[in-house]
């Protein structure tokens, strides 16, 4: 491993494959980095099971109590002062005066405690593995504030900018598609929206249904995730605005390499 290798941070709500993918990654040299905390919005995320069985730091942000406490008594946990309600909602282009700015509150509030359980450990880079709660403009500007030096990666389980949200295998599935696949992204202000690192496809045949697409899927979420990270670790990674204005991700070559 190299001298100062990538120390990553990583979200978990369930049961964390993407997140052992990683682990076995970073032990076997494949990501130059080590795994320096895994958090959870879910207190039985099996993925936390998985980083205390390598040795790793955990916590829980319990997402689902501090709504319900906020939904019965919003000064139980309300938003951080320094959050910006109307910075917020311009972010991701939504008028003000929707009911967005409520769900945005909760969320920041959500965010302001995941934050500062995450805060003892420095970290380059935030992989989400699995993390089922959509990051607000709160989070991703303390995060990742530079558009052109994101920090925060994720994986979907569709070949982006089709099928986004939660079910991309299940919606890849359902349309009739004749090809599957995994995208790695880095995340922005929108769902599934940030710049495309990587994607993997596979063919989805006739005898095939939708508990085989999955199996399909994962063996490749599994491969692209580690070797995203291994590009990131390594600096090769070039996000740029293209002639549209929008921003693309761009490979570097590998050091030495004309």
């Amino acid at each position: 491993m190299k001298e100062n290798p990538l120390r990553i941070g990583a979200l978990v709500s369930g049961g964390g494959t993407n997140l052992q993918a990683v682990l076995d990654a970073c032990a076997g040299g494949r990501i130059p980095g080590r795994v320096v905390f895994v958090g959870s919005d879910n207190p039985e995320a099996h993925g936390l099971t998985r980083a205390k069985n390598a040795g790793i730091p955990t916590f829980v942000t319990d997402y689902g109590r501090i709504l319900a406490e906020r939904r019965r008594d919003p000064a139980s946990h309300p938003a951080p002062p320094d959050w910006d309600q109307d910075q917020a909602l311009a972010r991701q282009g939504i008028a003000k005066g929707s009911g967005a700015a409520r769900f945005l509150a909760s969320r920041a509030a959500c965010e302001a405690a995941l934050l500062e359980a995450m805060s003892p450990w420095p970290f380059d880079l935030l992989v989400l593995a699995g993390f089922m709660r959509l990051l607000s403009p709160y989070l991703m500007d303390r995060v990742s504030p530079d558009p052109f030096r994101p920090r925060i990666m994720n994986i979907h389980p569709a070949i982006l900018p089709a099928f986004p949200g939660t079910d991309g295998y299940g919606d890849t599935f359902r349309h009739g598609c004749k090809v599957g696949g995994c995208t790695v992204h880095f995340v922005d202000y929108g769902e599934d929206s940030g710049p495309i690192i990587g994607q993997r496809a596979f063919p989805i045949l006739p005898a095939d249904d939708l508990e085989s697409v999955k199996k399909k899927g994962l063996a490749l979420e599994w491969e692209l995730y580690p070797e995203c990270m291994r590009l990131f670790a390594e600096g090769r990674l070039a996000v740029e605005a293209n002639e549209t204005g929008r921003r693309i991700v761009k490979i570097l070559p590998e050091r030495g390499t004309p």
